[in-house]
């Protein structure tokens, strides 16, 4: 991405100067329109291709803690009655992340020279996404900026924690199954064919199972790179496949049918819709807005096509709640609740109480998939590294019971 120094005029009339992030002159120019910038000058000042490589990943991302600090305490400032530029200043200096720190400068810099905040937030969309940038548009017209941003802040604790409740349930069965697999990959390609050595010495028959596992062995040995290329290749492909609009329509609609994943899936999705949603129209944001930013951050391509239809619906005059059940995606009490938020003209809170309840039903989901992963993880790893030190000695079994008799 290389930068631009731009000049123009806004919206106001007001001339205006600022940088810019983007491929080249065109996309900046584009960019800024969108903004509302009538660009009168721009010139090239760095380009990003030339940016060392390796500098480049080492600089540190901005985290969601990075962000949530920085909202919580810019709410304050903004409700203490500092002003916005010395609130940046304040948090720009006080910011240990290098380049959430340069964000915050370049934000400061972009307010000092006219810009609108949520403006100077649009310009950085690797730190602070649409609904981010939209909500504090919001709390800037209504001119509650500091009761949108303790929102966003809660908003984003409770995004962030529901996102780590899902990556808890798949960790745990992830690594497990990972080591078990490196186990079995280990006694096939090195301990078995020591075994097999030994059997060969004996010239009797060997027993059915340890015929099985030394042939196994010597398949996997013969061909390992053949297997390893095969499962990159698998790897790939499916990736390849999800990239695309019909491979990720088809991928993440069987996600939602799945037996047991498939309940945690759906549940989260309802979680996440009610909770941006609720949040943005609490916040002032027009309802059409709302749904489109909630749709892009969906997550999942049947769920935003739900979305997407909703406002459709309402853009037509018709309701939420409609649409929502047709989808099929939305549990039948979810619609029937936010059909009564609709007659009852509070729509936000009653999409608040039902990301609560979710927020809770996903939690009791993590834990019941997490008690039932267990005894069946520990019955796979019985069955697989028990069954092949069963079929490796069934052989001296035998032997010995030959000696004996």
């Amino acid at each position: 991405m290389a930068k631009f120094s731009w000049e123009g005029k806004v919206r106001s009339g007001q001339t205006q100067k600022g940088m810019v992030e983007a491929p080249n002159e065109n996309s900046a120019i584009i960019a800024l329109k969108r903004q509302g910038v009538s660009v009168t000058t721009i010139k090239m000042v760095s380009d990003g291709s030339k940016k060392n490589f390796l500098t480049a990943m080492m600089e540190p991302k901005v985290t969601t803690k990075d962000l949530v600090v920085f909202t919580r305490q810019f709410a304050t400032m903004i409700d203490a009655g500092l002003p916005l530029v010395q609130c940046l200043d304040i948090l720009s200096k006080q910011q240990e992340n290098a380049t959430f720190k340069k964000i915050l400068t370049q934000i400061k810099e972009s307010v000092e020279s006219g810009s609108t905040f949520a403006d100077a937030l649009r310009k950085h969309p690797q730190a602070f996404d649409d609904l981010y940038v939209n909500l504090v548009a919001a709390g800037e017209v209504g001119g509650i900026l500091d009761t949108i941003l303790s929102r966003l802040a809660a908003y984003i604790e409770k995004a962030q924690k529901l996102k780590k409740q899902v990556k808890s349930a798949m960790t745990y069965p992830t690594t497990i199954i990972s080591i078990a697999f490196v186990v079995i990959a280990v006694i096939l390609v090195f301990v078995i064919p020591s075994f097999e050595k030994m059997f060969r010495d004996f010239g009797s028959t060997l027993p059915l199972p340890t015929q099985i596992v030394i042939n196994l062995s010597n398949i996997i040995t013969s061909y390992i790179f053949f297997i390893i290329g095969g499962i990159i290749g698998v790897i790939v492909s499916f990736k390849r496949f999800y990239a695309t609009p019909k491979g990720r329509e088809l991928i993440d609609d069987k996600a939602l049918h799945l037996p047991v994943m498939g309940i945690l899936i759906r549940k989260v999705a309802v979680a996440k819709f009610t909770r941006t949603l609720g949040t943005m129209i609490s916040s002032g944001v027009p309802i059409l807005d709302g749904l489109e930013i909630t749709a892009k951050t969906a997550g999942n391509k049947t769920v935003e096509k739900a979305i997407y239809k909703v406002r459709q619906s309402i853009s037509e005059g018709k309701t939420i709640a409609e649409p929502l059940a047709q989808s099929g995606v939305f549990p039948s009490m979810v619609c029937q609740m936010i059909a009564v938020g609709e007659q009852s003209g509070a729509i936000d809170t009653m999409l608040n109480k039902i990301a609560d309840f979710y927020d809770d039903e996903v939690d009791d989901a993590v834990g019941n998939l997490t008690a039932m992963m267990e005894p069946l993880l520990m019955l796979f790893l019985g069955t697989t590294v028990g069954g092949l030190v069963v079929a490796m000695y069934l052989p001296i079994f035998k032997l010995a019971g030959a000696v004996g008799g």
